[in-house]
């Protein structure tokens, strides 16, 4: 019998690539957009930064290679005070085919990129300028009714932005808080003598007493992010003359201004019924520390597979673990907003201190906060993982192959040719053996679960061990990855039981004797 299609709103990247990886799954979609031209009205750069684990949330939904083949590639982010550098992180070289740590790239081009891999896949079904009005749960599935009619589904995701027509008509509350301080974006066109980087800057002579942040993108683009003054109004604003004190006399085009507030909310549940949220309609976060849609894409993934496989204690926690790591956001980047625009005249001055402090006290440039950056979240304690035994504090800390934690990445071989341990990962579940013969025990061990599991032993593929050595692999150990890339599971050795029961419970299935 045919299946019934997943309805999804909003056709931004969250919406697009919840599209694709259902697709990947061999689930069908239909998605929804009140906006008919992707050119138009949604061609603006708005988010810029893309994370390594994210990259390859879109290697997965077949967009990568693009983005990666146009972004502009950094590694590097450096915080200054006024004329003083303070302090720099440099992320480690991946190693050759692996994803850089970060790339800038606008939002507005990867939506097209998305939207191009949706129109040429037939299992989605992108139905642009149609608008979701309501909707309401039969008894197997979501009657969505829209401006062309009523659409049917199996279910409903709202991925249609921070006003999500689907949280208000879910009855979901959005609760948190909005800032009055206000920031303006300008993307200008211009060839500028400035390395590829992130750069914060603290209270510069340009911008005395708030902070302005630098990074480069692709076209020779560069995205200025200013803290302006209460009041300050673009239409009236000498924008050139701001914009000069980062250019000098060097010519320049501006692509895109806005000005906005920031706000830090999270949905009070991501699922309610046949509905999920998902982006920013489940979350929204301060900017600084590309949170947003690196944690949307996140969302996406998380949600695909859990909708393909199926089975509603499995869809439950699509809500345990996002909402988590949108809480685990939220509390980043609210201590960031803490120190970036201090509320109190009390916190106010203790920030001059502490930046003043830090030129010279290398102790107080561990209070310096001007974005944690984003990195994928740790689904250690959540329901589907068997234990590991004890982590590390958490995120930010060095990423241990533990089960919880996104499955590392290596250089390995595959029919002759270089590729890397991610691209081994089927659309199911992975096995990866460390001993050569057990491949053919674990295929005859997963048999009668009912669940997809591919199993591969390390040896056929990585002949010089990186892939072991990034496992932390031991002579006969097993490790069980999600389709989300996370590791559900790591044994020390292989045995048919424990396989069967982390298998089972990375399923959300019911342990069988």
């Amino acid at each position: 019998m045919e299946r019934a299609p997943v309805l999804i709103a909003g056709a931004g990247p969250v919406g697009l690539t919840t599209a694709l990886l259902l697709a990947r799954q061999g689930v069908p979609s239909v998605v929804l957009d009140p906006v008919a031209d992707t050119g138009g009205a949604k061609a603006r750069s708005r988010a810029i930064c893309f994370q390594r684990d994210v990259l390859d949330v879109f290697d997965r939904a077949g967009c990568a290679e693009p983005m990666l083949a146009e972004g502009v590639t950094w590694t590097t982010g450096r915080t200054y005070y006024r004329d003083h550098e303070l302090f720099h992180v440099t992320f480690p070289d991946p190693g050759p085919g692996t994803p850089p740590p970060w790339i800038n790239i606008s939002q507005a081009r990867v939506e097209r990129l998305l939207t191009g891999r949706a129109v040429a896949e037939p299992l989605v079904d992108l139905r642009l300028g149609t608008a979701l009005t309501g909707y309401r749960e039969t008894g197997g599935g979501v009657e969505a009714v829209t401006t062309d009619g009523v659409v049917t589904g199996s279910h409903l995701v709202g991925a249609d932005g921070a006003h999500s027509t689907v949280r208000r008509l879910a009855g979901v509350a959005f609760p948190g808080r909005s800032f009055d301080d206000l920031f303006l974006i300008c993307d200008i066109r211009a060839e500028l003598p400035f390395p590829n980087e992130r750069r914060f800057y603290f209270d510069p002579p340009w911008n005395p007493g708030r902070q302005v942040l630098v990074h480069q993108c692709p076209d020779s683009t560069w995205r200025i992010d200013w803290q302006v003054p209460p009041g300050f109004d673009l239409a009236t604003a000498d924008v050139d003359a701001m914009v000069r004190r980062i250019t000098g006399a060097l010519p320049y085009d501006i692509v895109w201004v806005t000005l906005y507030r920031f706000h830090e909310r999270v949905a009070e549940t991501f699922r309610r019924g046949r509905v999920f949220l998902a982006g920013d309609a489940a979350h929204l976060y301060a900017p600084f520390g590309a949170r947003g849609l690196n944690s949307g894409t996140q969302d996406a993934e998380n949600l695909a597979w859990k909708l393909a496989l199926g089975g509603e204690d499995l869809l439950d926690t699509y809500d345990t673990e996002r909402r988590a790591a949108a809480l685990e956001n939220l509390r980043v980047t609210g201590r960031t907003m803490e120190f970036l625009v201090p509320q109190t005249e009390e916190r106010r001055a203790w920030r001059r201190e502490t930046l003043a402090r830090a030129v010279h006290d290398p102790s107080a440039r561990r209070e310096i906060d001007s974005g944690k950056l984003a990195e994928p979240y740790w689904y250690t304690d959540s329901p589907l993982t068997t234990y590991g035994g004890p982590v590390p504090d958490g995120p930010g800390e060095a990423r241990p192959p533990l089960p919880g934690v996104i499955c590392p990445d290596a250089p390995v071989t595959r029919g002759g040719r270089g590729t890397r341990l991610r691209r081994l990962l089927g659309p199911g579940f992975t096995v990866f053996t460390a001993a050569a013969g057990r491949a053919g025990d674990v295929r005859r061990a997963c048999a009668g679960l009912g669940l997809p599991v591919t199993a591969r032993a390390l040896p056929e593929f990585d002949e010089e061990g990186y892939a072991a050595k990034a496992l932390h692999a031991g002579p006969d150990s097993v490790h069980v990855v999600r389709p989300d890339a996370h590791l559900a599971a790591v044994l020390p050795v292989f045995a048919e039981a424990p396989l069967r029961a982390a298998l089972l419970r990375a399923a959300a299935r019911p342990l069988t004797p």
